[in-house]
């Protein structure tokens, strides 16, 4: 039996965005942690370029002809599982530490908003669902 998340983009959109929400929390801890690990280099990961690509209303998608291809942008909401980038030190003097610990409060905070707000729409989307299932009563 079908479910109702296989025919509503907008909830298994706010769903994955949750859990790429929650690795960029991971991400972004593990930077906070490592703020006085000497030679730790800041870690960042982003995702939204690839959402949007997965989004896009565009009906040309590039297509992996030969199993050696290598796909160029998620077609899938499920494929999009977002990158991680290493911040490398250039200046060569200190402890080679690059974890900014005030950039990476303001990411974290950012982050921490992004995530309510997708819950607070989900909450919405639900309660809407369940409006219409009880015949709106």
């Amino acid at each position: 039996m079908p479910t109702i998340q296989q025919f509503d983009t907008t909830m298994r959109l706010l769903q994955r965005v949750l859990d790429l929400r929650t690795a960029n929390q991971e991400v972004i801890g593990s930077n906070i942690a490592n703020a006085e690990t000497p030679g730790y280099e800041a870690r960042s990961f982003s995702f939204e370029d690839q959402l949007r690509g997965a989004l896009s209303a565009n009906s040309l998608h590039p297509v992996a002809t030969l199993p050696n291809h290598i796909p160029i942008v998620p077609t899938e909401l499920e494929q999009v599982s977002g990158a991680v980038t290493v911040t490398r030190d250039t200046a060569g003097i200190g402890d080679r530490n690059t974890v900014s610990v005030d950039q990476e409060m303001i990411n974290l905070s950012r982050n921490q908003l992004l995530y309510e707000a997708a819950v607070t729409m989900l909450n919405k989307k639900m309660s809407l669902v369940k409006y219409a299932a009880g015949g709106g009563a």
